[in-house]
């Protein structure tokens, strides 16, 4: 259902390509698809996405270890409960951060 929703969003321009990227980031991490390792594979898949289907440069994800603690971890987190809520605003922009 992912694959053929970003189809979908790919062909009829639904969203502008950072936020194609990101709305499946935000979904395949939560299919859950490993014990560990989910944020890491999301965000890989959507700097495939951004990088393969768009031709634009990957995101640079606030630039740090986000496996780590600190202020950027949690500005990301943030970022995601708020896309959990149907607001993607700050997690297009920590992408890009």
């Amino acid at each position: 259902m992912l694959c053929d929703d970003v189809i979908f969003w790919v062909k009829y321009n639904t969203f502008q390509a950072d936020e194609i990227a990101v709305r499946f980031k935000h979904r395949i991490v939560s299919i859950h698809c490993f014990a560990n390792g989910n944020g890491r594979h999301s965000r890989l898949m959507a700097d495939i996405i951004i990088e393969k289907v768009f031709k634009q440069k990957v995101f640079s994800w606030g630039a740090t270890d986000l496996s780590r603690s600190g202020n950027t971890r949690k500005a990301y987190l943030n970022a995601v409960k708020m896309a959990d809520k149907g607001d993607f605003t700050s997690l297009l922009e920590f992408a890009r951060t």
